[in-house]
């Protein structure tokens, strides 16, 4: 049974369709909610102005994300970032044309663009600060390699989501696990997150990454046997 589109819904679309058509800086409140066939009430009950129409609910995701990385613990850091970067793209990828439409606004409206951008600086800074704590970096080099492992994680998202957005990729959140994996690298060198040497971690035992991989787990088990041979018996 399909769902019935909520007011919050109805007055998403209608604005989108008024922007392609007439474009940001000629549709108005008024028209949105005419085209929708709803109040000025209803439209502000849900949206603050026109422009908060077209973003994404950045503070729900933003509590998402805050709570996954709570949940994690020094030798799971690198999971918790990875999987908080991938809630955000799963969120664009289920919005689907609107996520499209609205890369379009903020591309062409200079004044979206610069909302955009700050958007992303709030994920970058909640990032930094789970980094910072999970290493505690409290100043100098520590806190630079922090910002730059944050920084690596919302450029890692953006390209991949970029890419999406422009028709350029068939299956985003593989990318995007490649491209974490990439940035993890990145954190292991220079973060110090999730090594099996911070406070916390067990220096024996067993570390497993789940990956997607195109061999049969039978064909994979010699190799992944040599990996956990120590450095002397190699």
């Amino acid at each position: 049974m399909t769902r019935k589109p909520s007011a919050r819904d109805l007055l998403a679309q209608a604005a989108f369709d008024l922007f392609d058509e007439r474009g940001y800086d000629q549709s108005t409140v008024d028209d949105i909610t005419e085209r929708a066939g709803l109040g000025r009430a209803t439209f502000f009950r849900h949206y603050r102005s026109k422009e908060d129409v077209i973003f994404p609910d950045h503070d729900r995701m933003l509590d998402q994300i805050r709570e996954r990385l709570r949940t994690s613990i020094h030798s799971t850091a690198l999971a918790a970032v990875s999987e908080a970067a991938r809630l955000v793209l799963v969120h664009y990828l289920d919005e689907g044309d609107l996520a499209r439409c609205r890369y379009a606004l903020t591309s062409a409206v200079p004044a979206l663009r610069d909302r955009e951008i700050a958007s992303v600086a709030r994920y970058q800074r909640l990032f930094r600060e789970f980094i910072a704590d999970r290493t505690g970096a409290t100043a100098g080099p520590d806190q630079l390699r922090a910002e730059l492992a944050a920084a690596a994680v919302v450029a890692a998202h953006n390209h991949v989501l970029r890419r999406w957005l422009r028709g350029e990729s068939a299956d985003p959140l593989t990318e995007l696990d490649e491209a974490m994996r990439m940035t993890m690298d990145l954190f292991t060198t220079s973060a110090g997150l999730g090594t099996g040497d911070g406070p916390g971690d067990d220096a024996e035992g067993t570390i497993i990454v789940a990956f997607r991989a195109g061999q049969d787990l039978d064909a994979l088990l010699p190799a992944l046997r040599r990996l956990t041979e120590a450095p002397s018996q190699r």
